[in-house]
C-alpha cells in the first residue's frame, strides 16, 4: 500500500488499459486520474498536477512521444513512465523522454515497483500550475513567441514594430488547439532579448 494518496495520471487511448490500471492502482492506495490522449491529459493538469505520469506512446491527436516531451519541459520534477505495445526488449523506443519504459503487456507488480522507485526519489508534489505563461521577443525583435496555457505549446506571431499603446490586453487563438490566449505587451519589440510580458490563458 502507498503511504498516502499519491496522485497518478494514466494516459492511454485503450479503455481496457485505462480500467485495468485505474482499478489496480487505486486498490494499491493511489489516487488515479485517466486521460485518453495528450491533449486530454494537459487539460486535466490545468487543475491539479500529478505526482507521477504513466503514458502510452501511440495515441491519436497528441502522441505519448509529444506529450512526454512537453511534460518534461514544463514539469521536469514529475517522474514519467512510458508504456507501449509497439516495442519489446531489448528494443526500446528512440526519442521518448521518460524515466522508465515498460512494454505491453506488463505485469502489474512490475509497474508498481517502477512507480515506487520513482516516487521514492521524487520531490514533493508540485503546486497547481498557474494560468500565466511567458511571452518572449527574439533579439531581432521581429516576432513574439507565446506559450499557450492550455496545450503548453509555443508558437510565434509577427511583432508589431509600430506599437505605441503598451499594456493593451490582446487575445488570439492558439495555432495548435485554438484555445484563446490573452497577452499584454509591456515593452516595445525593440527591447530585445528579455521576457516582455505574461499571458493569461482563458478556457
Amino acid at each position: 500500500m502507498a503511504n498516502f494518496h499519491y496522485r497518478l495520471l494514466v494516459i492511454d487511448d485503450e479503455p481496457l488499459y485505462q480500467e485495468l490500471l485505474e482499478s489496480s492502482l487505486s486498490a494499491a492506495g493511489y489516487e488515479v486520474e485517466v486521460a485518453k490522449d495528450g491533449f486530454a491529459a494537459l487539460a486535466q493538469m490545468q487543475g491539479a498536477l500529478p505526482d507521477l505520469i504513466i503514458s502510452d506512446l501511440k495515441m491519436p491527436n497528441m502522441s505519448g512521444f509529444e506529450f512526454l516531451s512537453i511534460a518534461r519541459r514544463r514539469f521536469p520534477q514529475i517522474p514519467t513512465i512510458a508504456v507501449s505495445g509497439e516495442f519489446h526488449p531489448p528494443i526500446e523506443p528512440l526519442g521518448v523522454i521518460a524515466d522508465a519504459f515498460l512494454s505491453k503487456p506488463f505485469r502489474l507488480d512490475q509497474l508498481q515497483a517502477k512507480i515506487a522507485d520513482l516516487l521514492r526519489d521524487a520531490p514533493p508534489r508540485p503546486a497547481i500550475k498557474r494560468d500565466r505563461a511567458a511571452v518572449w521577443v527574439p533579439r531581432n525583435g521581429e516576432y513574439y513567441v507565446i506559450t499557450c496555457t492550455d496545450c503548453l505549446r509555443s508558437f510565434s506571431i509577427p511583432a508589431e514594430k509600430s506599437v505605441r499603446v503598451l499594456r493593451e490586453l490582446r487575445t488570439l487563438p492558439c495555432m495548435f488547439c485554438n484555445a484563446p490566449v490573452q497577452f499584454i505587451v509591456e515593452e516595445k519589440p525593440e527591447a530585445v532579448g528579455l521576457p516582455i510580458t505574461e499571458t493569461n490563458g482563458t478556457a
